[in-house]
């Protein structure tokens, strides 16, 4: 049935636009702050462009393949990026880039091309470290991931699809994450981005608005929008210089998945603790080194080896070559309340 309305009814008053307010254009103080605002973050993309870009290279590579129908082997061609990390020709790439390669070239920004050899790669954090006999080349200088802050510009510089020198920005998304890397091994601390990236971005630079290199671009979630992931730097630091040594990184593995967590105050002050964050243990690897020392899943490791472990990183600095095989005192809470120390000895990790 319908219903007949009355020939004259109030006025409909829409809230973003009250009776009292008119509704006009923008006024030209708030476009000339929108402006400002527009041109300071134009402006900090390309100053970081200007400082980073030359030392971002592209990587060629070229593979063998199979297929089930074809006798023969193949050669396959593939592209990545990478960026130049020190001014003889030190480039940190993903490892998954030049995985099993039979060759490699760099295309640096300038125009110029090297055959590039592989000093060594780390699979459980997917980096390379390759070198090309350069110098005085331009280089990147690296930032400090552990400084960083959720939301805060990040920009991402690669080669994705083979165009050349592509700059994507966006933001911090999460800190803290962890992924699996090829190897199967969970790469802890990760940067998680919604600068854009695509086949070709892995191994560029993830970039602050200084300029400053805090990841390596690793990966991304298919069939999602904005899901973006990148190595910390600081994990780059330590794997880089274990590379430069000995062409490989050895360390002590413990057999746990973890992830960094706060410490509430009334815990620090009752330990009387120097620092505010410990490792929360998420996973025991059933017979590894933390089973038989007795760690459970939900122990927070405050120390390792008399150390403080604020961080996954910080027991990743401690699992180095010297710790293998070596019984470390290592302290926990459990449930918050109980303080434990136990005994634990890392063994060789195969990844």
């Amino acid at each position: 049935m319908l219903i007949a309305l009355p020939k004259e009814h109030p006025d409909f008053e829409f809230l973003d636009f009250p009776s009292s307010v008119s509704a006009g254009e923008p006024t030209a103080p708030d476009m000339e702050k929108e402006a400002e605002i527009l041109d300071a973050y134009s402006q900090a993309v390309t100053s970081v462009i200007d400082l980073v870009g030359p030392a971002v290279v592209r990587i060629r590579v070229k593979k063998r393949g199979s297929h089930p129908r074809r006798s023969n082997p193949y050669e396959m061609e593939g592209a990545g990026s990478g960026v130049i990390v020190t001014p003889d020709g030190y480039i940190v790439t993903n490892s998954h880039v030049v995985e099993d390669a039979t060759s490699i070239g760099v295309d640096l920004a300038d125009g110029s091309s090297y055959k590039a050899e592989i000093i060594g790669q780390d699979p459980a954090t997917d980096l390379a470290l390759l070198r090309v006999p350069g110098s005085s080349l331009p280089i990147a200088r690296l930032g400090d991931s552990d400084r960083l802050k959720v939301g805060q510009l990040a920009i991402a510089i690669g080669n994705p699809l083979g165009f050349q020198s592509t700059v994507t920005a966006g933001v911090i998304s999460a800190l803290g994450r962890s992924l699996r890397s090829r190897s199967g091994r969970l790469i802890e601390n990760i940067i998680q981005t919604d600068a854009a990236l695509n086949p070709g971005s892995s191994g560029g630079p993830l970039v602050d608005s200084h300029g400053l290199v805090i990841g390596i671009n690793t990966a991304i979630i298919q069939f999602a929008q904005g899901i973006c992931f990148a190595i910390p730097v600081n994990t780059l630091r330590w794997v880089v210089s274990e590379l430069m040594k000995a062409g490989k990184v050895s360390r002590g593995f413990l057999g746990i998945a973890g992830q960094s967590v706060p410490l509430p105050t009334r815990v620090i002050r009752y330990l009387n603790l120097t620092h505010d964050a410990g490792v929360q243990v998420i996973d025991v690897t059933p017979n590894s080194p933390a089973h038989v020392a007795g760690l459970k899943g939900g122990d927070i490791i405050i120390s390792l080896d008399g150390k403080p472990t604020k961080s996954v990183n910080d027991i990743h600095r401690i699992l180095s070559k010297k710790a293998i095989g070596v019984k470390l005192d290592v302290v926990v809470l459990r449930d918050w309340t109980n303080r434990l120390q136990k005994s634990i000895v890392p063994v060789e990790s195969r990844n």
